[in-house]
C-alpha cells in the first residue's frame, strides 16, 4: 500500500472549516476525482463530540453521495498500527486527561479507556508512548515519549481497513466511540424563583 498523498490539520475549533478543503487538496494533488474513490474510511475515535461528530458526518455524507462503502478504524488503533513494540498509545482528551490504549506489535492488549495521565494502569513491558497526549504529559507518564507517531497516520487507518475493502465488506455505520458523557445536558426542570 502506498499513501499518495496526506494532509494534518490541528485546530480545535475550525473542523469544519477545515475539512473538506482538506479533502478537496488531496484529491487534487493526487490527480483525482471524488467518484474515482473506492471506498472511505474514517477514524471513529475516541475523540472529542464535536470533533468526531463533524468528521463522521462528512465521511458518511462523502459515502452516501459517491454511492460508496464506508469503514470506521479506531484512531488509536491506527497510531498504535504505527509504533513498534509494546507501547502505550496516548491521545489529547482535554480536561487534562488522555485517550489511551496499549499495544504489542500492533494488537490493542489493554484499553480504550479515559483517564488522568498519572492515573493509568499499564500492563508490563511498556517499553515507550506515542501520540499527543503521550507528548503533551510526557513529564507524568514516566515513559519514554517518541515524537512520531503523534496523530493517526493515513497509512494506519488504510491499512486496518483494508481487508474489509478488499473482500467488499458490507458498509459500516461510522459510530463515534466516545469514552465519557457529553459536557452538554439537557436541562433539568425550572426552578422556582422566589422574591
Amino acid at each position: 500500500m502506498e499513501i499518495l498523498a496526506e494532509r494534518v490539520a490541528v485546530d480545535a475549533r475550525a473542523h469544519g472549516e477545515l475539512l473538506a478543503p482538506q479533502i478537496e487538496a488531496v484529491l487534487r494533488e493526487v490527480g483525482i476525482r471524488p467518484r474515482d474513490l473506492a471506498a472511505v474510511v474514517a477514524g471513529v475515535g475516541p475523540g472529542p463530540f464535536t470533533g468526531l461528530r463533524v468528521g463522521l458526518v462528512t465521511a458518511a455524507a462523502l459515502a452516501d453521495t459517491l454511492n460508496l462503502p464506508r469503514y470506521g478504524v479506531s484512531t488509536l488503533d491506527a497510531l498504535g498500527w504505527a509504533a513498534p513494540g509494546r507501547v502505550l498509545v496516548a491521545t489529547d482528551a482535554r480536561r487534562r486527561e488522555v485517550y489511551w490504549a496499549v499495544y504489542d506489535g500492533g494488537t490493542r492488549i489493554a484499553g480504550p479507556a479515559v483517564d488522568k495521565p498519572g492515573a493509568l494502569s499499564l500492563p508490563d513491558g511498556v517499553v515507550a508512548a506515542v501520540g499527543d497526549g503521550a507528548l503533551r504529559y510526557a513529564d507524568v507518564l514516566g515513559l519514554p515519549v517518541r515524537d512520531e507517531p503523534r496523530y493517526p497516520p493515513a497509512a494506519g487507518l488504510a491499512a486496518l481497513a483494508a481487508a474489509r475493502i478488499r473482500d467488499k465488506a458490507p458498509t459500516e455505520q461510522l459510530t463515534p466511540l466516545y469514552l465519557r458523557r457529553p459536557d452538554a445536558v439537557e436541562p433539568g426542570r425550572p426552578q422556582a424563583v422566589l422574591p
